[in-house]
């Protein structure tokens, strides 16, 4: 749609453009021409100003919303090329590699880091004329595996610049194993008014030259004060935010975005003219307080050891088996096909539990005659049979 909007205006700035252009050319030709002074001199203003005007005809780009995996100085070129906006949309995690160094052999943030807070972006380089963007606008949205995490999280500068700050992470559960087969469609007049709604939104702001100023309410103001009043304490060396301060000190500026795309997308097509109320911040609240949590997750697991991980994986095992008690043998040999090649693999990995309260030792039953010795046994606490998913993390303390 924003291409058939913009491909008539295109074909006539190239129109004007060519036309331009040899005009320019009769003009410098004539003034090349000229026997005597005086005429010359008139000619060359001509030819100068005929010349200029060429220069002030610039053709307007095919509108490009979404790139895949582009390397930082592509991301810069198309950001000046779309007035400043555009999106890094991919299935995979390819782009942190690249964002990593790659290909440049050195990390290189600053365009991703600029195109998040919407400061000044130039970029100079020797073959090519500077790019300059004055606010650019640049959001990334990526469906990745739960290793990429880890991975990235070893990457050099992502944490200490700031980048893994600017991320809204979604950590859902892993449903493989009893998901859900044949399961019904998106009733259709769901996905039509995504679909409508969305279109309009993206028409909608693609029109506009500047920046839209959205300011709150009384309400909604006082309401992001009592967040920021809330925030602030967990944000302390004793608080439980102070390992992901970079993230949580930036968990305010993410509220006011979200409350931001809210009250566009509810006051189409004109919605960048009013004031952000109550309600709306409301719901922007209760969307960032499910990202806080999945935030909490996600830096615990790109923090993880593979004890801690394999520990994960024990209690993953009895969420499902919904076991309230078990031996070192039954679980040995629930989860023997994989992870851990023998029995004794298990000891640090049922000794962290029980530490931070997941399980506790159970009395041995009494040797009978000259066979096995009973495997020892373990209590799960009523807490983990919770239904899936719904268990805190191992980091965030002992279970109660």
């Amino acid at each position: 749609m924003l291409i058939e909007r913009t491909r008539p205006a295109i074909v006539e700035a190239e129109l004007a453009l060519r036309v331009a252009a040899k005009a320019a050319d009769r003009a410098a030709n004539a003034a090349a021409a000229a026997v005597d002074a005086g005429g010359r001199d008139r000619l060359l203003a001509d030819a100068t100003a005929a010349a200029m005007a060429v220069e002030t005809i610039t053709v307007p780009s095919l509108p490009r919303l979404v790139a895949d995996d582009v390397t930082s100085e592509q991301a810069a070129s198309l950001l000046a090329e779309q007035g400043g906006r555009l999106a890094v949309l991919s299935p995979e995690g390819g782009i942190f590699a690249t964002l990593a160094g790659r290909y440049s052999g050195a990390p290189n943030l600053e365009v991703f880091l600029k195109g998040h807070a919407g400061d000044m972006l130039r970029v100079d380089r020797r073959s090519r004329p500077a790019e300059h963007v004055d606010r650019p606008a640049l959001t990334l949205g990526l469906a990745v595996q739960p290793e990429v995490l880890r991975d990235i999280a070893q990457m050099p500068g992502f944490r200490g610049k700031g980048l893994l700050a600017r991320i809204l992470f979604a950590v859902p559960e892993n449903t493989v194993g009893r998901r859900r087969i044949g399961a019904d469609p998106i009733p259709t007049a769901v996905a039509e008014a995504y679909a409508e709604r969305l279109t309009a939104l993206v028409v909608g702001l693609a029109s506009l030259d500047e920046p839209a100023v959205l300011p709150l309410s009384p309400e909604a103001n006082e309401r992001m004060l009592a967040i920021e009043r809330d925030i602030e304490p967990r944000l302390a060396p004793s608080g439980t935010w102070a390992h992901i301060v970079d993230w949580g000190s930036k968990y305010a500026g993410a509220v006011a975005r979200i409350a931001g795309l809210l009250h566009l997308a509810e006051h189409l097509p004109n919605g960048q003219g009013g004031v952000i109320d109550g309600g709306t911040f409301d719901r922007a609240a209760t969307i960032s307080a499910y990202f806080a949590e999945h935030a909490l997750t996600a830096f615990d697991d790109m923090g993880a050891d593979p004890l801690v991980d394999d520990a994960r994986h024990v209690l993953a095992w009895i969420e499902r088996s919904q076991t309230e008690r078990f031996t070192k043998r039954d679980l040995f040999t629930a989860l023997s096909r994989g992870r851990f090649r023998k029995a004794a693999d298990l000891d640090p990995v049922l000794n962290l539990l029980v530490a931070h309260g997941y399980l506790r030792s159970a009395p041995a039953p009494e040797r009978r005659g000259a066979g096995r010795a009973p495997s020892p046994g373990w209590l799960v606490h009523p807490q983990v049979l919770r239904p899936a998913g719904t268990v805190q993390p191992i980091s965030a303390g002992r279970v109660s």
